[in-house]
């Protein structure tokens, strides 16, 4: 007797069960989900909790309005958009004769104050020796009067020549008090002083430094170094003081303001590092920072209509609070920035020593810039040559 052999028993009994193959496939993607999960929890428990970050963040940097001083019209332009120029350069010069004519006549009017000062003291002087003339002459009115008085009563003067006498004596006593009078007068105007800080002297050179000022200021330079943008002067533009003529950036001095959201800022403190990273770059360059300050108020509670929260229709939304951070100047000079270009800010939070409001501040200036000091200083040294070349070997 032949036996048959069914092929397809043969392969069910080698083929495994589809259960088999389930259970393996939920172990596995069970085995990856668990390393998944202690990954991440070990990525965050050792980096991600120490980090905030935000592309929520802009360049920003101080913009220095070029203003004039005084009014005129404008006769040169000597930077454009985008220049580099320095502290103290001439940007925009005004048309200088009108000043030129006031400061040449402020010198005049010092040198002509420090003349007639020189004739007060001189007057001082001729008064002193008037005085003692005047004084003289009493003394000898008076003592013709007691001389004529003893000769009177035996007859060898006439008591009309006595009444001469006396009227003598009262006129000498008369110029002598006016003597009195004009050199307390004279006194009066030069005491305890000197020819350079007499009252007539001083509101002269005072003229003179408001001249002299009026004039370097039809000269508008550049209060910092930096690069010019926003130029909207033109030639032949009649300007006022205060009016805008263009802005200068010192790009070397931008930061970044960061806009975090108020959930973020519970461990966030002044002087912890920053890794930034810049859109115009890309994640290729890495600029290093710190937080220099937080802000003390949401976008909103500055902003022209704050938002009113007590309205019936109130949702809530979180807050984004700016928080201030400076840049590594070495590395803004190799990569610079430009003001609203956009940011990528990752604040590093494991380091809590710092404040998280500033401390008193150093009393020293922010900013500042000694680009006008020169002009005072001159005026003063103008004003000392002026006096002192009409003093001619006077009362210095």
């Amino acid at each position: 007797m032949t036996t048959e052999i069914n092929p397809n028993a043969a392969t069910a009994a080698v083929a495994p069960q589809p259960n088999t193959k389930r259970r393996l496939a939920l172990l596995i993607l069970l085995a990856v989900i668990v390393a998944a999960s202690i990954a991440w929890a070990a990525w965050y428990l050792l980096v991600a909790r120490w980090h905030e970050a935000t592309d929520d963040a802009y360049v920003q940097g101080n913009v220095v309005a070029i203003t004039p001083q005084t009014s005129g019209t404008v006769v040169s332009i000597a930077a454009e958009d985008g220049m580099k120029v320095a502290a103290g350069q001439v940007l925009v010069q005004l048309d200088p004769n009108d000043a030129k004519v006031a400061y040449e006549q402020a010198v005049a009017n010092l040198a002509g104050t420090v003349r007639q000062v020189r004739g007060l003291y001189s007057a001082v002087d001729v008064g002193q020796a008037d005085l003692a003339v005047r004084q003289v002459a009493v003394q000898q009115a008076r003592a013709d009067v007691q001389r004529r008085q003893g000769l009177v009563a035996g007859g060898a003067v006439s008591a009309e020549e006595l009444n001469h006498a006396r009227d003598q004596l009262a006129s000498a006593e008369a110029a002598l008090s006016s003597a009195r009078g004009n050199l307390s007068r004279n006194r009066a105007l030069v005491d305890a002083t000197s020819v350079g800080n007499q009252p007539q002297v001083k509101a002269a050179a005072a003229q003179l430094r408001q001249a002299y000022l009026n004039l370097q200021r039809s000269a508008i330079v550049a209060p910092v170094s930096g690069h010019v943008a926003k130029r909207s002067v033109q030639l032949g533009q009649r300007v006022q003081p205060g009016a805008t003529l263009m802005t200068v950036i010192p790009l070397e001095q931008v930061w970044v303001e960061a806009n975090f959201k108020e959930t973020q800022l519970a461990t966030m403190r002044i002087g912890q590092p920053v890794e930034l990273h810049a859109d115009l770059y890309g994640d290729d360059i890495r600029f290093d920072g710190h937080v220099a300050s937080l802000g003390l108020g949401t976008g909103s509670a500055f902003s022209l209509l704050p938002a009113q929260n007590a309205s019936g229709n109130w949702i809530k939304i979180v807050q984004r609070v700016p928080v201030r951070i400076e840049l590594d100047a070495r590395q803004l000079a190799g990569h610079p920035l430009r003001l609203g270009l956009s940011m990528h800010a990752d604040v590093t939070i494991r380091d809590q020593s710092g404040a998280a409001l500033a401390s008193a501040s150093s009393g020293k200036p922010v900013l500042s810039t000694d680009a006008y000091a020169r002009q005072l200083s001159d005026a003063d040294a103008l004003i000392d040559a002026v006096i002192g070349d009409n003093l001619a070997g006077g009362r210095g």
